[in-house]
Parts: structure tokens; C-alpha cells; sequence
């Protein structure tokens, strides 16, 4: 009997702390989370050095970074799912509560997450007048000494908490990145073959390498010279088609936020080594320039001397972008083909 009496008090002590922690702390561990991701219309992080980035979910579903930018979508997908797993592990001690807010007011991330919500919502069903609501503002700080949790912060709330997300081994603190280029998709051109109208590229250098490629609907493609605007009549159609597939997926290596506004305006000052004109079905123009580099000292040239330029990397500029990117030869040595390559070898029967 004692047993049984035993069984059932440890039972009714497990229950009611049970009840204690959901009824007071427990009852703030959703208050991070945003369980309805899908809901989601955008979020807004700022850290303490004037960075910010803006990512706006559209109206085709994909992300927008900062009204201009695409976005990678890893980094989203890894965020959305931040805001739906991440939970409250522990109050911060009482100890080190002063600190720990003290810290975060010199070193912290603002998160504000704004939510699809309904004015009338019943019960789930029935679901009317929709808007856009500021439903989450909290502050992210560092990882604790153990590097097994995030200290956060509420706006409005006086206790800070440590948070982590269950399952997950570290902490979530680099996943709140304000930078702009962290969030930035590398993407230059993503289009296959019968989403491009024609292709333009320019050897300004050697403007005789120069050509045009027109898609007529798929079905006829027409090579033609810059040199004078004429129509090559014999051409490898197969190496054509092929061309334009490296379209699909062309990525720049990085974006250079660390040069100086008057070094860019000076590249950009000067004429491109190259320049691609993109033209999609729809009609719009999709633009590459690029920049030989000038080499690094130390680099040298096959005969050992050092070279002139970089032969690894060009800087280039996307559309009318404000920022410079790296892009390297390894990746548009099939981009910047000669006209040649298209005529070569083909018979004169």
C-alpha cells in the first residue's frame, strides 16, 4: 500500500510541476516562436552597426531582399525554420540577469517578424479581413559560455532568456545576420533555353569576336556577327543550343562591399572587357559587365614574370547594381566563347 501511495504522490509532484512550469515560465516559450511560417509576409533584423537587411516575401512566393535583391533560399528556409523550432530553455539567472541585458544593449540583433493575420478568425474556419501584422519583436544576443543556447530578449519584457532550438547541438546567434551580403542571392543568370530570347555578347576588346544569338520560339536560332549586323549562314547549331544551356546556372563568387565608392567608380568609369545583354521571353534585359583585375603583386604569369592581370577572377557589375562582384574565369571561361566557336569546323557544302 505504501507503494501505491508512493506511485501516486511522486505522480501528483511530476504533474503539478508540470503545471507550474507550463503555468509561469513555460507559458513564454511560444512567445519566440512563430509556429505558422506559411504566414509569414516578412522580417526585418538590425544589429547595433547600422546594418539591416529587409526580406519581403512577394507576390509569386519568392523572397525580395532589401526591396532590390533576390534572396538565397537556403538562408530562408534555414530562418523560417529559426522561427518555428526555436524554444525557451531557461530563465538567465538572477546572477548574471544585469549583465546579460547590459551586453545585449551594446550587442544585439532586433527581430521583427510581421505575420498574415485575419481580424475575424473562427475557430480556424472561417477567416476574413486580411492584413499584415507586427506580431514579433525580440532582441538577439551571443551564445551563452557552453555555446549550447542564444540569449534572448523580448521587447517589453525585463527577463532575458536563454533559447535554443531542441535537438539542434550549438546556437542560432549567426543565423540573425543583419549583412546584407549574407542574405544576397549569388545568382546572375538562371534561365534555360526557351525562357532566352537572345543573348548579346561583346568583346570590346576585340570587337570582331562580338555576336548576337536570336531563340526564334525554340524552333530557329540566328547567329549574328557585331561586326557588320549580317546573319552567319553556316554555323554548329548543336554547339548553339548547348551555349545558351550555361545560362541556366551562372553564379558570382562575392559581392566586394569593402572597396572604396571612388576605386568602383573608377572601374566603372573605364570600358568592360566584356558585356553580356540577356534578353528573356517577356522582353526584359538582363546585364553583365566585366572588368579584367588588375593582378595582385606575387601573381605570376606562365613565364614566371608577374602578371598583368588576375587571371583567377574580374570584377564585374550586375544590371545597375551599386556593388561590384568578384566572378571568376573558371566558371565564364563557357561564357566568353568567340564567335568562332560557333563556325569553326563547319563544312561550306
Amino acid at each position: 500500500e505504501q507503494h501505491v501511495l508512493l506511485v501516486v504522490l511522486a505522480g501528483i509532484a511530476a504533474f503539478m510541476l508540470m503545471q507550474n512550469r507550463s503555468g509561469t515560465f513555460r507559458k513564454d516559450s511560444n512567445s519566440f516562436a512563430v509556429k505558422d511560417t506559411a504566414s509569414i509576409t516578412k522580417f526585418f533584423l538590425a544589429d547595433k552597426r547600422n546594418n539591416s537587411v529587409k526580406v519581403e516575401r512577394t507576390a509569386s512566393g519568392s523572397w525580395l531582399l532589401n526591396d532590390k535583391y533576390e534572396v538565397n533560399p537556403t538562408m530562408v528556409q534555414v530562418m523560417l525554420h529559426t522561427f518555428m523550432s526555436i524554444d525557451i530553455k531557461e530563465p538567465v539567472a538572477k546572477a548574471t540577469r544585469n549583465t546579460i541585458i547590459r551586453v545585449m544593449a551594446g550587442k544585439s540583433v532586433k527581430t521583427e517578424i510581421y505575420q498574415k493575420v485575419y481580424r475575424i478568425n473562427l475557430f480556424g474556419k472561417i477567416k476574413l479581413f486580411p492584413h499584415e501584422k507586427l506580431t514579433r519583436t525580440y532582441y538577439v544576443g551571443d551564445a551563452t559560455m557552453e555555446n549550447d543556447g542564444t540569449f534572448m530578449l523580448m521587447e517589453g519584457s525585463e527577463d532575458p532568456y536563454v533559447v535554443d532550438i531542441p535537438g539542434f547541438r550549438g546556437f542560432v546567434t549567426s543565423r540573425y545576420s543583419a549583412l546584407e551580403s549574407d542574405w544576397r542571392s549569388h545568382s546572375i543568370y538562371k534561365f534555360r533555353v526557351p525562357d532566352i530570347s537572345s543573348v548579346t555578347i561583346k568583346f570590346n576588346e576585340k570587337p570582331e569576336l562580338s555576336y548576337s544569338i536570336t531563340n526564334n520560339n525554340n524552333k530557329e536560332f540566328v547567329l549574328t556577327t557585331l561586326t557588320d549586323n549580317s546573319a552567319i549562314a553556316k554555323f554548329d547549331t548543336g554547339r548553339l543550343v548547348q551555349y545558351l544551356g550555361v545560362y541556366k546556372n551562372l553564379n558570382y563568387e562575392s559581392v566586394l562591399d569593402e572597396m572604396t565608392k571612388a576605386k568602383r567608380d573608377s572601374i566603372v568609369a573605364t570600358v568592360p572587357t566584356y558585356e553580356i545583354i540577356l534578353v528573356d521571353k517577356p522582353g526584359k534585359s538582363h546585364t553583365l559587365k566585366a572588368w579584367k583585375r588588375k593582378a595582385d603583386p606575387g601573381q605570376l604569369d606562365l613565364d614566371g614574370n608577374q602578371a598583368e592581370y588576375d587571371f583567377e577572377r574580374m570584377y564585374a557589375l550586375i544590371g545597375n547594381s551599386e556593388q561590384l562582384v568578384a566572378i571568376q574565369y573558371f566558371v565564364f571561361s563557357e561564357v566568353f566563347l568567340p564567335i568562332q566557336y560557333f563556325t569553326h569546323d563547319v563544312g561550306n557544302e
